[in-house]
């Protein structure tokens, strides 16, 4: 064996090895993000693999979303806004017992009105979810359903349990928009 086929063999292991590192760099980088997804993203993740129909569509969806997020100049209600929707929520607390399905538009419109003091598009609902799905992954998914069951609720569809789900539901998205909205106030 020559000389020259001694060092282009060489050189042909070396750039198959050179290959094999560079797709197993990609492949761990690729684990990497989709494990940074998954924890950030947590039931979101889940289920926007399922709508999508799979992970490479789902992970792209999910990486726009938080570029979406970071464009959106999203600020904190004033502690006087917060006080007052803190208030508006009481009162929808004591509609429900008298008028479940009011409060539970009412619930709708008073998200949407706190999203829309603190900087989220408000026009389309799906894009609202995805955007608070963002910071607020599993309370998003609770937001989905309770919008769902408000609009069932427009058709005579939705019963008492399904409203007062819907309202627990609502709560934990104003809760979650107000703790992060207002400097980190929680509710007492």
């Amino acid at each position: 064996m020559s000389t020259a086929s001694l060092v282009t063999i060489v050189i042909v292991v070396l750039v198959v090895l050179l290959v094999l590192l560079v797709l197993a760099i990609g492949y761990v980088l690729w684990q990497r993000r989709t494990a940074r997804l998954r924890e950030r993203f947590g039931p979101e993740y889940s289920r926007t693999v399922e709508e999508s129909g799979g992970r490479r569509k789902a992970e792209a969806d999910l990486r726009e979303r938080e570029k979406r997020h970071d464009r959106l100049e999203l600020r904190p209600v004033s502690d006087e806004a917060a006080r007052r929707y803190r208030a508006d929520w009481d009162a929808i607390q004591r509609r429900f017992v008298d008028e479940p399905g009011g409060a539970v538009e009412e619930a709708d419109v008073l998200v949407v009105r706190i999203m829309r003091d603190r900087g989220y598009p408000v026009d389309d609902f799906d894009q609202r979810a995805d955007d608070v799905s963002v910071d607020h992954p599993e309370v998003a998914q609770h937001y989905r359903a309770a919008h769902g069951v408000a609009v069932e609720h427009q058709h005579g569809k939705a019963g008492t349990e399904q409203l007062r789900g819907a309202v627990t539901s609502y709560r934990s998205l104003v809760d979650a928009l107000l703790e992060d909205g207002a400097g980190g106030q929680r509710r007492q």
